[in-house]
């Protein structure tokens, strides 16, 4: 198998996190100098990374760092999202990001680069992941889950009214701030449609089967269906307080993980849950893409339609 290619105020999700952990010594970075704003914005708070002071470091991993940074001038916090690798985000898309005004998505006030890094200045989400969360509270009740959902089909719907696929909706890319609302983050697997090229980065456990199995599943459409799919998965996850596609005990590596997405015939749904609860999620995790909900068609649902 080949791997391919604001409505109304919304009701906030409150949630007890435990805080961030502190990181005594922050790692070095390339000097701010050697970064230049990859589109001089007059408007944007941050002109340089001189800018801002660093402050702590919220996260760590193999291509980057973010940290929690407060602006030397206003005292404003933000997160600086520091990429180290070879830059898989064109300038143009990251232009794109800049431009995304919506209170369901992160915004990014700046980005600056150099020869071979990436640097995002990015609204601070204080209280963490929705990843962070499940890990503390493990499970979340209907309403919850369901205001969580119309969050994320709200911001989802901004992004493909400018034709942008996200690709890598999962819980530690859904942010929490201190208001308890979550939004989307991270585009590092994102695409803007113009050709049909949907791409291949991403998470695979949270990918839909036509972009784990294209020559089974076919496709022919430009993505939008597989956002969709990752939020039915992340909307199961949140009800049992574990990753869904596999059994308990399973080890969810590349074969089971291909087998649960494009082999096995129905995603199992807990009978426990809500008639609505049991039908959003079906309407989500049906693995032909041109049956699956769309993201119009959900926000309509029983299930989300009334948080708002």
């Amino acid at each position: 198998m080949s791997l391919v290619r604001e409505r109304r105020h919304q009701e906030p999700l409150t949630f007890s996190i435990p805080p961030p952990p502190y990181y005594h010594g922050i790692p070095r970075d390339p000097s701010p100098s050697s970064f230049s704003s990859s589109n001089p914005d007059s408007s944007s708070p941050v002109q340089t990374l001189n800018d801002l002071e660093k402050l702590t470091v919220l996260g760590q991993g193999s291509n980057g760092t973010v940290y929690r940074t407060r602006h030397r001038r206003t005292t404003a916090l933000y997160a600086l999202k520091l990429i180290r690798s070879d830059l898989s985000i064109t300038t143009v898309e990251a232009d794109t990001l800049k431009r995304i005004e919506s209170s369901f998505i992160v915004k990014c006030y700046a980005v600056f680069a150099n020869s071979s890094d990436l640097c995002f200045v990015m609204e601070l989400m204080e209280k963490g992941s929705l990843q962070d969360m499940l890990l503390a509270q493990h499970v979340l009740p209907d309403p919850v889950i369901s205001t969580l959902a119309n969050r994320i089909l709200q911001g989802l719907r901004h992004l493909q009214e400018m034709r942008i696929v996200h690709g890598d909706i999962k819980p530690s890319n859904l942010l929490i701030n201190k208001k308890g609302e979550v939004k989307i983050a991270d585009f590092g697997a994102s695409r803007i449609v113009t050709r049909g090229d949907y791409g291949s980065s991403g998470t695979c456990a949270y990918m839909s089967p036509e972009r784990v199995d294209p020559d089974k599943w076919g496709f022919e459409e430009i993505g939008f269906a597989g956002d969709v799919w990752s939020l039915g998965v992340v909307v199961l996850e949140c009800c049992l307080g574990r990753y869904p596609l596999t059994k308990v005990g399973d080890k969810p590596d590349w074969a089971a993980l291909v087998c649960a997405i494009c082999c096995n015939e129905k995603v199992e749904i807990p009978v426990s849950g809500t008639l609505e609860f049991r039908d959003f999620v079906g309407r989500c995790l049906e693995k032909d893409w041109t049956k699956r909900g769309t993201v119009d068609e959900l926000l309509y649902h029983p299930f989300v339609k009334n948080r708002q």
